[in-house]
C-alpha cells in the first residue's frame, strides 16, 4: 500500500474548504474524492440489505469502517450521502444510453419504436431488479412518506430520471410516428401517456416486491421482459394500430 503523505494527514484531520478557498493540491483532491467514493459506495451496499428510508447515517459508519467524525468531514448528512448514491446509480443505469440511442434513429415505424423502448426498458429491469431498481423502488416509497425530504435529495442529484427521458425523447417520437400512418388514437395524447406511465409502474412494483420482498399484489410471477411486451402492444393498439404477434 502506498504510504499517505504529510499532506494527505494533514488533509485527512481538517475539514476541506467548501468556498472559494485556496486551491488543494491535485493529490489531495483526488484522496478527497476516493474517500467520497467510498462512503457512497458503502451507502448503497447498506441500501441493498435494507428499504432506503430505513437506513441510517449509522448504518454507513459501520459500513465504511469510519468515525462519524470522518464522516462528516465528507458529506454533512445522510441526505447529502444519498443525494450522490442516486446521482451515481442514474450515470450507471444501462438504458439511458440505449434510450439516447433510440431518440436519434430516423425513419423507425412506430412499431419498431414502441416494440423496441419497451424492449429496452424490461431488459433491463430483470437485469437490475435486485439493485438498481430495488434501490429506485424505495426512493419513490420515500417520496410518498416524507416528500419534502425526498425532494431535498432530488436537488443534490441532478439528472433526469427514466420516465422522463421517455417522456421527452420517444413519447414524442411515436407520437409524431403514428401520426405519419395515419392512425387514430383511442384516446388523446396526455390520457395514453397517462396510462403508459401508471402500467408501468405497476409493472415495476410488481416486480420489485417479488425479487426482493417475496410477494407482489396480483399473487402470481410477473417478468419484466414478458411485461413490458405486453404493454407494447396494448400501447400499439391505444394508438390505433394493429398487433400480429
Amino acid at each position: 500500500m502506498k504510504p499517505i503523505s504529510f499532506n494527505e494527514t494533514r488533509f485527512i484531520f481538517e475539514s476541506p474548504d467548501r468556498g472559494g478557498g485556496k486551491h488543494m493540491p491535485k493529490v489531495t483532491q483526488q484522496y478527497y474524492e476516493k474517500k467520497k467514493e467510498m462512503i457512497v459506495e458503502a451507502a448503497y451496499q447498506v441500501c441493498l440489505k435494507k428499504p432506503v428510508e430505513m437506513v441510517t447515517i449509522s448504518d454507513v459508519i459501520a459500513e465504511t469502517g469510519m468515525s462519524m467524525g470522518a464522516i462528516y468531514r465528507y458529506y454533512d448528512g445522510l441526505d447529502e450521502i444519498l443525494a450522490d448514491m442516486l446521482k451515481k446509480l442514474r450515470q450507471e443505469y444501462d438504458y439511458y444510453d440505449r434510450i439516447e440511442e433510440l431518440s436519434n434513429e430516423k425513419n423507425l415505424t412506430f412499431e419498431e419504436i414502441t416494440y423496441r423502448v419497451c424492449d429496452i426498458i424490461g431488459e433491463v429491469m430483470e437485469k437490475h431488479l435486485m439493485d438498481i431498481q430495488k434501490i429506485n423502488f424505495d426512493f419513490a416509497s420515500l417520496a410518498v412518506n416524507s416528500p419534502e425530504r425526498m425532494a431535498k435529495i432530488m436537488e443534490g442529484a441532478a439528472g433526469q430520471g427514466i420516465t422522463e427521458k421517455i417522456g421527452i425523447y420517444i413519447f414524442p417520437k411515436m407520437v409524431e410516428a403514428a401520426m405519419k400512418q395515419g392512425y387514430k388514437m383511442n384516446g388523446t395524447p396526455e390520457e395514453i401517456g397517462v396510462f403508459i406511465s401508471a402500467a408501468f409502474s405497476g409493472i415495476e412494483k410488481c416486480c420489485i416486491l417479488q425479487a426482493n420482498y417475496s410477494t407482489g399484489s396480483l399473487g402470481v410471477k410477473v417478468e419484466p421482459k414478458a411485461a413490458f411486451r405486453t404493454l407494447a402492444k396494448s400501447i400499439i393498439l391505444l394508438f390505433g394500430g394493429t398487433v400480429n404477434e
